[in-house]
């Protein structure tokens, strides 16, 4: 019996690859890796895409909490700049819409790339993070630099990251010490998100992962792509 996705992870795929914010092909990667397919949020650029968007990640979101319900309710949404920033907004526009009633509360606020030493001054945007509880959403995760900066940025503020959303969780093992040279040492090692789960101790969830990607290729009937992204999951795979 072939495997299903929830109704929210398919239409959020569906939508990714019909508006080409998922396409494949060879794309060559920060870390030096030949990936067959690339995930680019900045192309949320529609209201039906930002839709679909924030739809996913509202029910991602809920049921995150619902499964793991020693995670205190968010006091802040926080969006990293530049692309985390309309995600936090839509994200909590479409909890409010949800559930009014738990999320009237909940505020939203985001970093400045540059430090403002004029009028109200400071590096946060919206709700102060001190002494709050904070949930971060961000697009993709891929070797956990930007997630690591984002962590320590919110504890300097004073808050405390309860959660870490993303959009897409690769589950890939963070590169090797010689892959931009495109040697793959073929050791085992955590992906970005679970070498963040160890060193910080902070909960992480994804709307999807390339597994539920595959899943839906092999429903599709898409032998080429699936195939493909089936090699590259085997040959990547993370060892959490």
């Amino acid at each position: 019996m072939a495997a299903t996705l929830p109704a929210y992870k398919t239409a959020f795929l569906e939508s990714c690859l019909s508006a080409n914010v998922l396409t494949f092909g060879t794309f060559t990667l920060k870390s030096g890796r030949h990936s067959p397919y690339f995930f680019n949020a900045g192309t949320f650029h529609t209201s039906a895409l930002l839709s679909a968007l924030s739809t996913a990640y509202a029910h991602t979101i809920v049921s995150f909490l619902a499964a793991n319900p020693s995670i205190p309710k968010p006091d802040v949404i926080f969006g990293p700049a530049y692309k985390g920033i309309p995600l936090a907004c839509a994200a909590l526009l479409e909890l409010h819409r949800l559930d009014p009633e738990t999320w009237a509360s909940v505020s939203y606020s985001y970093n400045r790339k540059e430090k403002k030493d004029h009028g109200e001054g400071g590096n946060i945007v919206g709700a102060a993070l001190k002494g709050k509880n904070v949930l971060v959403i961000d697009d993709v995760i891929t070797a956990g630099t930007a997630m690591r900066e984002t962590l320590d940025l919110v504890a300097k503020e004073g808050g405390k990251v309860v959660g870490f959303a993303v959009a897409l969780d690769r589950l890939e093992k963070m590169p090797g010490p010689k892959e931009k040279e495109g040697i793959d040492d073929g050791e085992p090692r955590m992906s970005a998100m679970g070498q963040i789960r160890r060193e910080y101790g902070v909960p992480t969830t994804s709307i999807v992962t390339l597994e539920d990607l595959i899943v839906l290729l092999k429903n599709k009937g898409d032998e080429g792509d699936f195939t493909r992204l089936e090699e590259y999951r085997k040959r990547y795979q993370a060892s959490d």
